[in-house]
């Protein structure tokens, strides 16, 4: 068969499968509940998902390319999806088939211009890793590139062949099931379809370009290089092109290898805090993250031990710098927002911060939604996956069944960027889920929110300073300026029809001085309680101060009302 009808029939394997589930799924989920037969269709949902589990790996596995993409995402939704589902799919982490050597090699000599004999010392012709859309082989660099990199022994990661064409079909399927979903009133009313195949067809597109790849490594270097808990492979630019990457060899304890992380005497459960604060840091400080932090990405680097540690030292490495995001400065501001409102049990925070990042659009009407939230974090707040698991199941249907209209009724949709930031956090709760099966996200998001709050809370004080210095300049200026609106009525400079006026221009003066003197005292009452955690001294004289404007303003108007009725 030619190579054009290959890629057509692997086009119609996609939609294919695709119409037959969406189909099926209507029938079960939406067609028979409206007609008093949700019951039927509950009973045999564990089945009918374990059974397209199965038949989605299978198809992976025979595809490739983009399929294995998909599955590799939703194995690693152990948060989110049923045990049955990722059960079926977390072998798409390892068991992506090898491409044959020979092919390999000639893709990398048509690349690199030169036999791989004299790029290289030494290719090992077992691939280290295979992945969907690349192959990787250690290698070991020649005596002089070696001399000039400081390194030996590298990773050559190479493109499968045909690869651009395999994306490119894929990409067209999922633009066609994209296109059927946007149809779907249920669908198109919370999420653009169309939009969001476009997203991922960007980052995939991106992602076969191992020129920008390396650039993202050295940029996420960067973003860490005062932070000793985050390692990156560096690159090997002399060996490098848009389909051939060859990076330092970092390979060690896969993070998701307990028995290993164990054995090097690293507590797994501690090495799940900390990945969960890089990450944060990541989203929340750098805005440049790792979108695809899936356990063949990230290892456990155990390092020389100091001579007084108590415990081996040990950092994380990352590696395939494919699949990056950014978080634009009004969407970090947004999710920091979301984070502070969840740490503190705060509903209605977390929906203004919702609305704020663009999930929740402006016009939702969220009181209800608020209440659900509020009593979200009243009955499960601070539990973590392993409790909420011991939760009596009729318990949540019972919150979904009150709740569920109303959820489902408000205008969601998913904005620009959203995908990859979901992706990346619904890997990490994954991968600490099954580091520590008692991985409480709230312990390791309560830490960061608090430190959120205290930024938050230093802009504050200095925003108000800002506007204490403000309103004080003004009430300097504020005498002298009403002074000479009396002067100018006194010489004749304005012409008045009445005596009252010069009466009421004083009462004037006197309203905005005793006007500026409440600003002040509340003004300087606030910072000085904001101050009082960090800076008690500061904070208690902004206090003490405060009384004097408190005061003229409350003597002002006595004085005025006694002078009134005299």
């Amino acid at each position: 068969m030619s190579d054009d009808a290959l890629m057509r029939a692997r086009y119609r394997r996609i939609t294919r499968f695709a119409a037959r589930y969406l189909v099926q799924a209507w029938w079960w989920e939406l067609f028979l509940p409206r007609f008093g037969l949700g019951a039927l269709s509950a009973r045999g949902r564990t089945r009918r998902l374990q059974k397209l589990a199965r038949r989605f790996h299978v198809l992976a596995l025979d595809l490739g390319g983009l399929m294995i993409k998909v599955g590799q995402y939703m194995s690693s939704r152990l948060d989110v999806l049923p045990p049955i589902i990722t059960k079926e799919l977390e072998g798409l982490q390892d068991e992506v088939p090898a491409v044959p050597f020979a092919a390999i090699r000639a893709r990398a000599e048509e690349e690199l211009g030169m036999p791989l004999t004299a790029a290289f010392a030494s290719v090992d012709e077992r691939p280290l890793a295979a992945a969907s859309l690349g192959q990787a082989h250690r290698a070991t660099l020649t005596d002089a590139l070696a001399a000039d990199t400081g390194m030996r022994n590298v990773v050559l990661k190479i493109q499968r062949p045909g690869i651009d064409r395999i994306v490119d079909v894929d990409l067209r399927a999922l633009r066609k099931v994209g296109r059927w979903l946007s149809k779907v009133t249920l669908v198109s009313d919370r999420v653009d379809m169309p939009s969001l195949v476009e997203e991922f067809a960007v980052t995939s597109l991106e992602e076969i370009d191992y020129l920008q790849e390396a650039a993202n490594s050295e940029r996420f270097a960067a973003d860490f290089a005062v932070d000793g808990l985050v390692a990156v492979p560096e690159v090997v630019w002399e060996r490098t092109t848009r389909r051939v990457l060859t990076l330092q060899d970092v390979t060690a304890i896969k993070i998701s290898d307990i028995d290993a992380l164990r054995a090097a005497g690293i507590d797994p459960s501690e090495v799940a805090a900390r990945f969960a604060a890089v990450m944060f840091d990541q989203l929340f400080e750098d805005g440049f993250f790792h979108a695809d932090p899936h356990p063949g990405n990230v290892f456990v680097t155990p390092l020389p031990a100091a001579p007084d540690a108590t415990s081996p030292a040990w950092t994380f490495t990352f590696i395939d710098f494919g699949m990056m995001g950014e978080v634009p400065p009004t969407l970090r501001r947004g999710l920091r927002r979301v984070l502070i409102a969840a740490a503190s049990r705060d509903g209605k925070g977390l929906v203004d911060g919702i609305r704020d990042i663009g999930v929740l659009l402006p016009t939702a009407d969220t009181i209800q939604l608020e209440r659900a939230m509020t009593q979200l974090f009243s009955r499960f707040g601070g539990m973590g996956f392993a409790e909420l698991q011991e939760v009596d199941p009729r318990e949540f249907r019972a919150f979904a069944v009150e709740f569920g209209d109303v959820v489902r009724s408000l205008p969601f949709q998913l904005p620009e960027n959203f995908l990859l930031i979901v992706r990346a956090m619904s890997l990490t709760s994954g991968m600490c889920s099954a580091l520590d099966p008692r991985f409480n996200i709230w312990d390791a998001v309560e830490p960061y929110a608090q430190r959120l709050i205290r930024e938050e809370s230093g802009n504050t004080v200095q925003a108000l300073a800002r506007e204490v210095g403000a309103v004080a300049a003004v009430t300097a200026r504020l005498p002298r300026r009403i002074d000479s609106l009396v002067d100018r009525f006194e010489d004749g400079s304005v012409s008045v029809q009445t005596p009252r006026i010069e009466r009421r221009i004083r009462d004037l003066e006197r309203m905005v001085r005793r006007v500026v003197s409440a600003v002040l005292f509340t003004g300087l009452l606030i910072g000085g309680i904001l101050l009082q955690a960090e800076q008690a001294v500061l904070g208690t004289l902004l206090a003490i101060a405060s009384v004097v404007p408190l005061s003229h303003a409350v003597l002002a108007g006595f004085i005025a009302r006694r002078n009134g009725s005299a």
